[in-house]
């Protein structure tokens, strides 16, 4: 099995509905994204999945979120947009793209900072 990842980065904003903290104030992060792709083949060329795929489908989903008060986003209309629901967002759209019988996103990773994150997956 082979596992590749990458990881970007985007700046937004949010506050936590119904939290009792100081998280429920607007501030913001700049957010860790670390996206995990699972393939048991390689190509012709020895390649499981191309970083290049990889890189732009994630960078189309986070021109979305990019410098956004995430609160304001459809997305986020009946949820907070915490740590945990932005991994499973990213992971369900980019799984849509990138998933192809071949290779498959194994998980995603969102971080609001060096030491604190969360992780989704399937």
């Amino acid at each position: 099995m082979f596992e590749l990842d990458i990881t970007r980065e985007f700046s937004g904003a949010h506050s936590l509905r119904g939290y009792n903290g100081d998280c429920k104030c607007l501030h913001g992060h700049n957010w860790i994204i670390q996206v995990f792709v699972q393939s048991e083949e390689l190509d012709e060329v020895g390649i499981a999945v191309d970083f290049k795929v990889l890189k732009k489908e994630l960078n189309s989903i986070l021109e979305e979120l990019d410098h956004k008060y995430l609160n304001d986003l459809e997305i986020f209309k009946d949820c907070n947009p915490t740590s945990e629901n932005l991994a499973r967002y990213i992971y369900k759209r980019l799984s849509a793209a990138v998933n192809d019988g071949k290779a498959k996103v194994s998980k995603v990773r969102v971080c609001e900072s060096l030491t604190s994150g969360a992780s989704y997956y399937e």
